[in-house]
């Protein structure tokens, strides 16, 4: 009996063994086998990945909102060539008027629309032409050169679609962008990118320059004027420049921010011009170069050369050397950053301006003038300050700062101190000349020279 039960006692122990090595066995060889897109990371969910919250990045709400708010612009110029009764017998024909075409943005139901000043400058009549091809005559409300910014007005028969203005602060590089504009009279037409900088300066060299958006959307000489749009159909942009040695897009293309077109669109609404608010400094912006000829460590930011007496910046405290870094909550690397931010403005406003002097960073609180600018047989001037003067080593005069159609050979950058022989001390003096023509001019030129100019 007892061998019996020591017999089963063995058998039972050997098919458990048993058991158990085929049960390991088993699972490592479905262990082995599994398939490796079953293997998951633990720091996300499968299915997240399927099925996803973000919608696919499309362009189809963008389009279909802005499209029919883009228009044509017709822009037709007298030629002023001049023609006599002898081309008449020479058989030579009558010059032609000039014809140019653009874009434009619809910005109201009413019909008032954003496009380029170079789009329609020097027109004599301006033809409208919308997505449903209607034809509407407009009138030209108002411009600002510096930004090549006009504003048009059609009157349409009921309320056209039009595009609301985005917040181009909020734009980021990287985000997708479209350009919509009507070149070619075709309805409009739409091109897909990125945006690839801001606060993109064209010409360093221009004290009124511009802070672009940078895109490589597609964008041609017709489309001047159109819409740079993000992909929730807002207005970003007034597409207006391309960087290109064909005159053909090239992969860079440029818009005015639309902060500043927006701006731009209600001083021109609201007061007949562009107010422009400045802090009443000076300067240029800051890199690797100018920083070592000035023996500072800072490479960016705007280095204050000058501040302009009776202005904002100087009440506030702000003096050369300073370098400004940051306006309310806009970074200033550079000398578009502050004239871009600044361009959203008007006089009277206050912003918050942070500085370094001296290796300390300061803040202070500045409230924007608009500088007293005189114009004067098409040019514009403006008042020197007390160090400005010191430095030419001159006891009067003003400076001149825009030509507009001037018959007088002056460049921008002209300091006068006389003009008919009357002595020039600032801009109201440009009033004691009465004569209906300048006869001579003491000047000092960009080079430190005195010269006396004559005209005969």
């Amino acid at each position: 009996m007892k061998s019996i039960i020591n017999t089963f006692l063995i058998a039972l122990a050997s098919a458990l063994i048993t058991s158990y090595l085929v049960l390991d066995y088993l699972s490592i060889k479905e262990e082995k086998t599994l398939p490796l897109s079953k293997i998951i990371p633990s720091t996300y969910s499968y299915n997240s990945v399927i099925q996803s919250d973000v919608p696919p990045t499309d362009f189809i709400e963008a389009a279909s909102k802005s499209i029919n708010a883009v228009v044509h612009v017709k822009n037709t110029s007298s030629n002023n060539t001049s023609f006599s009764a002898l081309d008449l017998f020479f058989e030579r024909k009558i010059p032609e008027n000039r014809i140019g075409t653009g874009s434009g943005v619809i910005v109201s139901p009413d019909g008032y629309i954003i496009t380029n000043n170079h789009v329609i400058d020097d027109a004599t009549k301006i033809e409208i032409t919308t997505n449903d091809n209607k034809i509407y005559k407009a009138t030209l409300i108002g411009t600002d050169p510096s930004t090549d910014i006009a504003v048009l007005k059609i009157e349409p028969e009921k309320k056209l679609p039009y595009l609301f203005f985005g917040n181009s602060d909020n734009t980021r590089i990287g985000e997708w962008v479209l350009a919509v504009g009507n070149p070619f009279n075709l309805t409009s037409t739409v091109t897909a990118g990125i945006i690839s900088a801001k606060s993109r300066d064209l010409n360093e060299n221009d004290m009124e320059n511009q802070s672009f958006i940078q895109t490589d959307a597609a964008v041609n000489m017709g489309n001047s004027g159109g819409a740079l749009v993000n992909t929730r159909g807002e207005l970003i942009g007034i597409n207006t420049a391309i960087t290109s040695m064909s005159g053909g897009f090239v992969g860079y293309s440029f818009a005015v921010p639309s902060n500043i077109a927006r701006k731009i669109f209600e001083d021109i609404l609201e007061y007949g011009n562009v107010q422009k608010g400045l802090l009443g400094v000076s300067g240029r912006g800051l890199n690797a170069k100018y920083a070592e000829y000035l023996n500072i460590t800072q490479t960016e930011g705007f280095y204050v050369a000058d501040v302009e007496e009776g202005m904002g910046a100087k009440t506030a405290g702000l003096k050369e050397g300073d370098i400004i870094i940051k306006v309310d909550n806009t970074n200033i690397k550079s000398f578009s950053d502050l004239t871009g931010y600044l361009g959203s403005k008007r006089p009277n406003e206050n912003v918050s301006v942070t500085y370094i002097r001296e290796n300390i960073k300061k803040e202070v609180d500045v409230i924007l003038k608009k500088l007293e600018i005189a114009q004067f047989f098409g040019m514009k001037f403006k008042n020197l300050s007390v160090n400005e003067l010191s430095k030419l080593n001159i006891e009067n005069g003003i400076k001149l700062i825009d030509i507009n159609n001037s018959i007088y050979p002056l460049d921008k950058g002209t300091i006068i101190i006389k003009i008919n022989g009357i002595k020039i001390n600032n801009i109201n003096d440009l009033n004691k000349i009465k004569e209906n023509i300048i006869r001579s001019i003491t000047i000092i030129t960009k080079n430190g020279e005195k010269e006396r100019i004559l005209f005969r």
